[in-house]
């Protein structure tokens, strides 16, 4: 069953920028990595899911609600991380994740102290005098902390060195197994392919690739024959390179990393060539 469903959303801010057409959609216990470099439109679809856009045509609904119409209800049930976190710079860390606490009427604290342990995390300094880690770990307690199910998560990891990233995938990964459905924006590939089940790549505010994560992997996959000039070199070659030995010739497989994937949506090469959608 689809959670999030974005339905042809169109938002045209003229000079080619904004999005166009967009569909895809998030079913419910499934992650879903949202590649793309900035200007792509990726913040831009967020913020119509978030409810703080109304689209000019199209649709967004999470769990059949419509973002726009319906915007309160759906916020009410979303943890999410913007790609740019406002802050009460004022208030220490600790008073705001009490607003939040009260603001999302939760009873019992444990998940946040939880949280706050696995990102060792201090909360009690002001807000305005932490470092920009401290505030994204801050951004992730608040997000997580009420134990939603649905996430919506835009460049959740800007800012952590690579221990607290490490940590942050591993709490994506609990969350999928919990059932949470995830819409993750991001720029680290490597968060994307060990979290994400598909993936969707904007380019230029349309849609240039949907697909399940392995799927997109076949279809980028490349395969070469090498014919050799005896057996006893071919089944050499194939040794050395991992090939498959069919008397002289030689099937070599290489596959793509998701970076060399999405580096071949925006080096110029033809779309239908890899099968987009």
């Amino acid at each position: 069953m689809s959670v999030i469903k974005v339905d042809s959303l169109t938002r045209d801010y003229g000079g080619q920028k904004g999005v166009f057409d967009v569909s895809f959609h998030v079913d419910q216990g499934e992650a879903f990595g949202f590649l793309g470099p900035n200007g792509a439109g990726k913040t831009t679809t967020i913020r119509h899911l978030m409810g703080f856009l109304k689209p000019k045509a199209g649709s967004c609904t999470i769990d059949g609600l419509d973002c726009w119409h319906e915007r309160e209800q759906v916020q009410a049930r979303l943890g999410y991380i913007p790609g740019e976190i406002s802050f009460f710079e004022d208030m220490s860390g600790t008073e705001f994740l009490k607003f939040i606490a009260e603001y999302r009427r939760i009873g019992s604290l444990n998940r946040r102290d939880e949280l706050l342990e696995r990102f060792a995390l201090d909360p009690k300094g002001r807000i305005k005098k932490m470092s920009k880690g401290m505030k994204q770990k801050l951004g992730i307690v608040a997000a997580f902390m009420h134990d939603p199910d649905i996430l919506i998560l835009d460049e959740p990891t800007s800012g952590l060195d690579p221990l607290m990233q490490s940590r942050f995938i591993d709490l994506i990964a609990e969350e999928k197994k919990h059932g949470k459905t995830i819409l993750m924006s991001s720029h680290m590939f490597e968060e994307v392919e060990r979290t994400c089940d598909r993936i969707g790549i904007i380019r230029n505010g349309r849609m240039v690739a949907v697909d399940a994560a392995a799927a997109l992997r076949e279809r980028h996959t490349r395969r070469y024959t090498v014919t050799l000039g005896n057996e006893a070199e071919a089944r050499a070659f194939a040794l050395d390179f991992n090939g498959v030995c069919n008397g002289l010739e030689v099937t070599v497989t290489t596959k793509q990393s998701l970076e060399e994937i999405f580096m071949n949506y925006y080096g110029g090469e033809t779309h239908a060539e890899h099968g987009t959608v």
